[in-house]
């Protein structure tokens, strides 16, 4: 039994979420920034390149950041595991918060030459950083700290941060274009979501400042145990990661991003229609499809919930496809509804199912480890593989049979797993 319980303060439910949550918003709203105002962005910061390839070295300095994940996830998960959860989710949103800051700040490539580029290149590898210890880093943490019954409702909350940044980055960014001509949205506007995000930053450092270490956090800080030796003896939880997390986060992307651009571009209905549509269905996601997953599978099971929602996507992905790429504005929510439903769900419940399956030595280096490594092997390269199969099979829906592949292998990798409610998260 843990000798601190009786004298460890209570923080409430409520507190470790808001915790989790808030720091998930800010990564997310700056990443979803830098990708509305890539264009932007690039005419600032490369103004000797042809448009397109502005525009491609802006996306490729986007690139870098989530590159930088696999090495944040290493470094900052050893200090959630050495010094405590407290301190590792303290620096995150300091990493990422000041990065930020600083790249609305910097001077154009006209004021300072080469060093602009070279600077947000670095600012941009600095939020890669910070996000690969920020996100894992949050659900152990929301984990940890609620109670068993609760463990699935409470984590959610991390994964509802992600959806409310992208949300905020979407509608700021459309609130600049609408309220600026085009030149000064170019010129200086798209600098404003960037250094008004500090808000989000001092509210999250004030509010995790003040939140309680896990007692789990301060048992894996007495641990110290030989990293690399750790973590190969945590490689069966590793790759349980991928096929809990792979086939959703593919689905995700495919989803809310990939499938939108490529109706917009085959034509038809204004493609405002489609973002408007697009965004609405994010709400239902954030707002009910993940809590609900989290409060449902503290009920009925996490490992049972996630093979059925698994079933569920790879039924539905096929028809849904369909719908979002060959019918109408309406036809296009109705096939969004049907995957943004079970993803959410299975999003929600994840965050607690992945924490539950690492011991507690280095779970926080493991699990962000597995995270980074499955998310760049899943929805990173989920746009392209997509791209691959449409050109190879010719037909807009064969992306379908790349979300089956990942599920098929989810259902045989969580299959002779146990169920991971009961686990206990102190050994």
């Amino acid at each position: 039994m843990d000798q601190n319980a009786a004298t460890r303060p209570h923080q409430s439910p409520l507190r470790t979420a808001l915790a989790g949550l808030i720091g998930n918003v800010l990564e997310w709203f700056d990443f979803a920034v830098y990708g509305y105002f890539a264009s932007d962005i690039g005419q600032q910061f490369f103004p000797n390149s042809s448009h397109a390839a502005q525009q491609l070295l802006a996306y490729g300095f986007f690139a870098f950041g989530f590159a930088a994940r696999p090495i944040g996830s290493l470094v900052l998960g050893r200090v959630g595991d050495r010094i405590g959860r407290r301190a590792l989710l303290t620096l995150s949103i300091a990493l990422m918060g000041g990065a930020t800051l600083l790249i609305g700040l910097l001077p154009p490539y006209s004021a300072i030459g080469v060093a602009a580029p070279v600077l947000l290149l670095v600012l941009r590898i600095a939020q890669g950083f910070s996000l690969g210890g920020e996100f894992t880093g949050s659900m152990v943490y929301t984990t940890e700290q609620a109670s068993p019954g609760m463990r699935g409702l409470i984590s959610s909350s991390t994964a509802a941060g992600t959806t409310i940044g992208f949300i905020l980055g979407s509608g700021s960014a459309w609130l600049v274009n609408a309220m600026l001509p085009s030149a000064d949205v170019s010129a200086w506007g798209w600098r404003i979501p960037f250094i008004a995000s500090i808000t989000l930053c001092i509210v999250g450092w004030f509010l995790r400042r003040g939140i309680t270490e896990s007692a789990e956090g301060e048992k894996a800080a007495a641990m110290r145990p030989r990293l690399f030796a750790s973590v190969y003896a945590d490689r069966l939880p590793i790759v349980r990661t991928f096929g809990i997390v792979a086939m959703t986060n593919a689905a995700y992307y495919l989803t809310f991003t990939y499938v939108v651009e490529l109706r917009k571009s085959l034509g038809g209905e204004a493609g405002a229609a489609f973002l408007l549509v697009n965004t609405l269905v994010l709400f239902v996601f954030v707002l009910a499809s993940k809590p609900l997953g989290g409060w449902l599978s503290d009920h009925v099971g996490r490992r049972r919930l996630m093979m059925a929602l698994t079933v569920v996507v790879m039924a539905v992905v096929y028809p849904a496809l369909h719908l979002m790429l060959s019918g109408s504005t309406m036809a296009f929510a109705a096939g969004q509804i049907m995957l943004a439903i079970p993803i959410g769900m299975a999003l929600g419940l994840q965050g607690a199912m992945v924490v539950e399956i690492f011991p507690l030595r280095t779970r926080v280096t493991s699990m962000s480890m597995a995270y980074s490594i499955t998310l760049a092997l899943s929805g990173g390269i989920a746009p392209l593989v997509s791209s691959w199969l449409i050109e190879t099979l010719g037909h807009p829906t064969a992306p379908a049979y790349y979300i089956m592949l990942y599920g098929a292998i989810g259902l045989a990798l969580m299959w002779p797993m146990p169920e991971t409610n009961s686990l206990r998260l102190d050994e």
